[in-house]
């Protein structure tokens, strides 16, 4: 299967793939290949080729590969090691890296743990971004949340229609998700983000850009997707401010339909978990919008997930009517992992069908669980939103 056909999959329509998805190939290849396999659930077969990938000699390969990876931990609850990884990711754009880990950094296992580099070389966080140190278990959270969770589990969400784990493929929550104010390219910033560089992450030299990727596979790309990753993981365990100011830089260093949708996703779920239901709306529906307008069917329905919790949370009609058929393209498209998520809220918004929404939802994550890699099995073994079995 060529480039072409896999991006398709991968970020337009979400047909079943015409035949096995190519384990082998070039790096973008892989890549896609991935993101597909995820997409779909499997995750110990997207893992078998994003852990690979996150050593290639390209920075923007192995940021990428991290951050996909990072999603897949993110969406059962494992927030810490999803950190990680998305730090692991910042750092091959900020630096640009000729190969995995030139500063002795240590790159970190598949469960995001791995072996401490040199003593000292932390991420440089002076603006208190919430960034990861590569060599410990990362910052803790404000008072009142304790040390950070061993297991990279990080703190349940308050009751509501689901856990935190808004970046990529995670779960939507009333306690927030990415940037405000990625509205593209040509329309004003209305929330006066000023600086491109306010919180001196680097601005990539528009020399090593290369020519530019149309889903954002490329230096800008990986770099937002990297900054989306830790606004979404900071947001999970309580660093709200931290998530903030991660998704303003991310709205600021990409502004193309992908970031703009993951954005968006970001950014409802920082409002919902400011408490500000209402202000969810806009770049909840900013990025249904703009996966739609973009025909891309998989972020269309997370999308739709996402803009349902913001109506409910808000009090607003269309919530229950945009979850249960962004469910039904999920089933149709055999998107596993969207599947289970839209039954679950489902079950809280469709009152008379919550018992079929809910059997289903344990059923389809159980399913998925089957092919899931082990450090995805531990997490979902630990976590406290994962139901105990499929009945």
């Amino acid at each position: 299967m060529d480039e072409e056909a896999l991006a398709t999959l991968a970020f337009g329509t979400c047909a079943a793939p015409p035949g096995p998805l190519p384990r082998t190939g070039t790096p973008r290849q892989r890549l896609l290949s991935a993101i597909v396999l995820g997409a779909r659930g499997w995750y110990a077969a997207a893992s078998a080729l994003l852990d690979p990938l996150r050593r290639n000699s390209d920075p923007v390969m192995a940021s990428l590969a991290a951050s996909t990876l990072a999603s897949h931990r993110r969406q059962l609850g494992g927030h810490v090691l999803a950190r990680r990884l998305d730090g692991e990711a910042l750092l091959a754009t900020i630096r640009g890296a000729g190969s995995s880990d030139p500063h002795g950094l240590g790159v970190p296992g598949s469960c995001g743990l791995g072996l401490p580099g040199a003593p000292g070389l932390g991420l440089p966080d002076p603006h208190g971004l919430g960034l990861p140190d590569p060599h410990g278990p990362g910052l803790p959270g404000p008072p009142g949340l304790g040390p950070p969770d061993p297991r990279g589990l990080g703190p349940p969400g308050p009751p509501g229609l689901g856990p935190s784990g808004p970046h990529g493929l995670g779960l939507p929550s009333p306690r927030g998700l990415g940037p405000p104010g990625a509205h593209g390219p040509d329309v004003p910033d209305p929330r006066g983000l000023g600086s491109p560089d306010p919180h001196g992450l680097g601005t990539p030299d528009p020399r090593s850009l290369g020519p530019p990727d149309p889903h954002g596979l490329d230096l800008p790309g990986a770099q937002a997707d990297a900054l989306l990753g830790l606004a979404a993981d900071n947001l999970a365990i309580g660093r709200l401010p931290a998530a903030r100011r991660l998704a303003a830089r991310a709205a600021q260093v990409d502004r193309r339909w992908r970031a703009t949708v993951r954005g968006g996703w970001v950014g409802a779920e920082i409002e919902l978990a400011a408490g500000r239901p209402e202000a969810a709306v806009e770049p909840a529906r900013l990025a249904y919008d703009t996966a739609v307008a973009h025909k891309a069917q998989r972020h269309a329905v997370k999308s739709a997930i996402v803009l349902g919790v913001a109506l409910h949370a808000a009090g607003q009609e269309g919530a229950a009517k945009l979850v249960v058929e962004a469910g039904e393209t999920a089933e149709k498209c055999e998107l596993y992992s969207l599947i289970w998520v839209a039954a679950r809220v489902g079950a809280d918004l469709v009152h008379d069908r919550a018992e079929e929404y809910r059997f289903r939802s344990r059923e389809v994550l159980h399913a998925v669980l089957r092919h899931a890699d082990p450090c995805v099995m531990r997490i979902a073994r630990e976590s406290p939103w994962v139901p105990a079995g499929p009945g």
